[in-house]
């Protein structure tokens, strides 16, 4: 076992690794045990240990599997390798068993093979940490554009159900790392270079922060190899007089505490070579003039005790006022709470003390202030915030808390999606986000001039909804604009308001003539579409708060105002959309019903039986009148409906004001679609009908062999204008459709 536990690559090592530069040879071997491959029983013990007899049973399993592949030769590291790095961070069995299984060796273990021996969730943990495994979209030259290292990060994250798979694939690297000295120079290159700017960084965000020492190290080394050499060669020179400076220095610091009665934990706070170099460059500084070579931590128990202890330290040391910072008065913009100071202690020496409470240090190290938060600077939300501290809090968790895993089983950028462009760069979307909003992305007239897109090298209609890691490309016409379709939302081009503002201002920009005459054309095709007979643009305008009818059609050619904006105006009494339809109550066999019951208000009179017409079949939204028949109540007509047109001067009398009242009412619609046949056209039809919420009450379809045309009504049910030009706008874009329009 004394083989084992010196797998653990930390504080011993740490001191390994800059007390000499001897560690070319030390890096350039497996740090890992080298176990008897035929013998599975030193890794058994070893990655089972704390385990029960269930879970060490699996593990058994997973070895079983993993050790007869240990031969083959492959350039990714091993399986075991990887899950006994994660064993020292404490992590879960499963995380255990998922390392070893994503072994790029067992290529003849499936999915569905994994999933029988060791269950659903395992196998999904495999498949995502493959997922990251097979991931090669890095590129230096990509990364030197602002925020793209931080997007590819954020996409990495995305690209994964389980957060545990990032975990894993850290440990891959950091064991790719350390077998490094068998890849060629500009391998090496590669590898330090992408582990650098994205990995090192996704281990620091996650806490770990043993992984995210060694990721930096070893990736220096092999970027900068003499400005390593140089940190190294320094902190091994004096190694040992530091190391024994600070221990003298925090006994003294105890048994001051202690004279004091101060109930605290001091300790060291170690330094890595690629985190002092930083520092050195950054700042300009000299090694010798680095203050927090010599770091120490205080930990204690009350905000009171803080204060308390750095008055104390104050007054054994001198201290340099400008190094002082309070961050529990004022805490950093991101809530950190510390004190530091730098303090001269004996023979001159500069020491950084840092004071804090528990709560405070485990806020730093679980909460939003995470270290990472204002060394990188970058910008951060809920979502990161929340997944990564139930990361760090699970690595540190012996317990199998399985709400935690949950929690971050993980919801991380569920609003947001990453792409490629064909040359690897990466745009953060909204999710649903499409084609076009992809090419409004990249350049507003690449959005303008989009007529198609191809997704992983196959061609997608540009309402297709992307998904994080593919891989688009805009096709482009040379000239032209975009069309007016893209504004309407319910045809789903575009799901970003930003893309949507694009279009608006585009036609905005047209000329004056242009607009005037598109509206006109708009208004007119939306008459037609809904069976109006006229449309009163004197209320219109008013509806929209605008002076002159002219301004109204302006605005409608030019896309300020949508169609679904249009119909809603049609409306005479606005209606509360979210009440429940309720279809008018049959209480005759005419189909009478009360004027209350049916959402039609009777001027002057109330609780009278009321119909709807048959020859126009209005709904709500149409301008309508009451005719009053004998002994059947009220028929309710379309104001332009024929019939009303037509009554003879003597029945002119029974006309009678209503108007729609305040509940939502099912009304009945017919609706002619015209089309060129194809296979599944009406399956379409009725699919967008189900989606909608409207019920279809009568279908008919002419089918005309001669020139493969194809005519349907249908009589559906609709809440009002505004619902049916939802409706219609679906179906006419469909493949094949020629013309939609409201009948009756």
């Amino acid at each position: 076992m004394c083989a084992i536990k010196d797998v653990c690559y930390s504080a011993a090592l740490y001191k390994r690794l800059t007390s000499q530069f001897a560690c070319d040879n030390m890096i350039k071997k497996n740090i890992l045990p080298e176990f008897n491959v035929q013998s599975i029983e030193p890794w058994h013990q070893f990655l089972a240990a704390g385990f029960d007899q269930a879970e060490a049973s699996l593990i058994r399993q997973a070895l079983d599997l993993a050790l007869p592949v240990e031969s083959i030769k492959h350039p990714m590291p091993r399986g075991i390798d990887a899950a006994v790095i994660l064993k020292n961070l404490g992590v879960d069995v499963k995380t255990i068993l998922a390392a070893v299984l994503a072994d790029p060796r067992l290529i003849e273990l499936s999915p569905v093979r994994t999933e029988e021996i060791f269950g659903e969730e395992i196998a999904r943990l495999v498949e995502n940490t493959n997922r990251l495994n097979r991931f090669n979209e890095y590129s230096r030259e990509l990364l030197d554009i602002p925020e793209q290292a931080e997007t590819l990060r954020r996409m990495l994250l995305a690209m994964v159900q389980d957060v545990r798979a990032v975990v894993i694939k850290l440990a891959y690297r950091i064991q790719r790392l350390r077998n490094i000295p068998s890849e060629d120079y500009a391998q090496r290159q590669y590898i330090a270079r992408e582990t650098q700017d994205i990995y090192a960084p996704l281990a620091n965000r996650m806490g770990i922060a043993q992984l995210k020492w060694e990721l930096e190290d070893l990736a220096f080394r092999y970027l900068q190899p003499q400005a390593y050499k140089k940190v190294a060669n320094t902190l091994a020179e004096n190694r040992v007089e530091r190391e024994a400076y600070l221990e003298k220095f925090m006994q003294e610091l105890r048994a001051a505490l202690s004279r004091e009665n101060i109930s605290a934990e001091v300790s060291g706070r170690p330094k890595h070579i690629y985190s002092i170099w930083r520092k050195m460059e950054q700042k300009q500084l000299a090694f010798n003039e680095l203050y927090d070579i010599r770091a120490v931590r205080i930990i204690t128990d009350k905000i009171a005790s803080c204060y308390e202890i750095l008055g104390l330290v104050h007054g054994l040391w001198p201290y340099l006022p400008r190094e002082f910072d309070d961050y529990i008065a004022s805490p950093k913009g991101n809530g950190y709470q510390s004190l530091h100071t730098v303090v001269v202690g004996p023979a001159g020496a500069m020491v950084e003390i840092q004071i804090r409470t528990r709560e405070m240090h485990q806020f730093a190290e679980l909460g939003v202030a995470a270290h990472w938060r204002y060394k990188e600077g970058g910008k951060q939300d809920a979502a990161v915030e929340k997944s990564i501290a139930s990361i760090r809090a699970l690595l540190e968790n012996k317990s199998d808390d399985e709400g935690l895993l949950a929690d971050f089983q993980t919801e991380l950028y569920a609003d947001r999606i990453f792409v490629l462009t064909p040359k690897g760069q990466l745009k953060n979307l909204i999710k649903g986000s499409t084609p076009l909003d992809f090419a409004y992305a990249i350049h507003t007239e690449v959005g303008h001039r989009c007529r198609g897109a191809k997704v992983d090298g196959r061609i997608v209609p540009l309402t297709y909804q992307l998904k994080s890691g593919q891989r688009v490309e805009i096709l482009t016409a040379k000239e032209g604009g975009p069309s007016r379709s893209w504004m309407d939302t319910n045809l789903g081009y575009l799901k970003s308001s930003h893309s949507i503002n694009k279009v608006k201002t585009w036609f905005r920009q047209q000329h004056h003539e242009q607009h005037l005459h598109d509206g006109r054309l708009i208004l007119e095709k939306e008459r037609q579409r809904l069976g109006l007979e006229k449309l009163d643009l004197e209320k219109l305008s008013r509806h929209f708060h605008l002076n002159r009818q002219e301004d109204l059609l302006i605005k409608v050619g030019r896309g300020d105002i949508s169609m679904a904006q249009l119909a809603g105006a049609l409306e005479i009494t606005p209606r509360k959309a979210a009440l429940p339809i309720v279809r008018p109550r049959a209480a005759s066999s005419s189909g009478q019903v009360s004027a209350g019951d049916s959402g039609i208000k009777v001027q002057g009179v109330g609780n009278i039986l009321t119909h709807f017409a048959r020859c126009c079949k209005p709904v709500p939204g149409d301008p309508i009148i009451g005719y009053i028949t004998l002994g059947k109540g009220i028929t309710i007509h379309r104001q332009e409906c024929k019939n009303m047109l037509r009554l003879k001067t003597e029945h002119k009398g029974r006309l009678i004001d209503v108007s729609w009242g305040s509940d939502s009412i099912a009304f009945a619609s017919r609706i002619r679609v015209e089309a060129f046949d194809r296979q599944g056209l009406l399956s379409d039809v009725t699919q967008i009908l189900s989606h909608a919420r409207a019920n279809i009450l009568d279908v008919n379809t002419h089918t005309d062999r001669k020139d493969l045309s194809v005519t349907m009504e249908l009589t559906i049910e609709i809440r009002d204008t505004a619902h049916l030009a939802q409706i219609l706008d679906k179906i006419a874009d469909l493949r094949n459709i020629l013309s939609v329009n409201r009948i009756g």
